[in-house]
């Protein structure tokens, strides 16, 4: 799936109302079409194009099929944008020796352990995964004895609900 489909599914002021009414519930065509306010036929060219965009999946039951809006490829529309590095360390040495080599990369030590501060100036919450995989350990307690791929990724805020809190007088 290239990202050419991703960002066409998403150009769409409709089809981006579809994906949150579909982010919230899993519904059927009709009640989805109903609920947008556009024909059946309409709204299931737009579901098409989502599908094939991979943001929504379909769920047969009996003979109904149930849509449900999917968030996985989102991330993959950024990949093309990753910076990639390859270095080498010593075997047994900790990913952050690793991560000393790299431009860009800050770390702060708080309560005896260190953790990834900055990229690049950007602040923020950092999570790393190897091979594809959330380790068990601290990144500043991972010790690298084969060859790894390690992917460095923020953590961003993605608000799913807004809540006005009024107070009674």
């Amino acid at each position: 799936m290239g990202n050419n489909k991703l960002f066409r599914a998403l150009s769409s002021s409709t089809r981006l109302e579809i994906l949150k009414k579909l982010l919230v519930n899993e519904m059927h065509l009709t009640g989805l079409a109903k609920e947008i306010g556009i024909s059946v036929p309409v709204t299931s060219r737009h579901v098409k194009i989502l599908e094939d965009a991979g943001l929504i999946k379909k769920r047969v039951v009996g003979n109904v099929y149930l849509l449900k809006a999917t968030v996985g490829n989102f991330e993959k529309m950024l990949e093309p944008f990753t910076e990639e590095f390859s270095i080498e360390i010593e075997e047994e040495k900790s990913l952050f020796d690793a991560l000393k080599q790299i431009p860009g990369v800050e770390v702060e030590e708080r309560k005896g352990h260190q953790y990834i501060k900055s990229i690049d100036g950007d602040e923020g919450y950092y999570i790393y995964e190897i091979n594809g995989r959330l380790p068990k350990k601290p990144i500043d307690e991972y010790m690298v004895n084969k060859n790894v791929t390690l992917d460095l990724k923020k953590l961003i805020s993605v608000k799913r609900k807004n809540i006005r809190i009024k107070v009674k007088k």
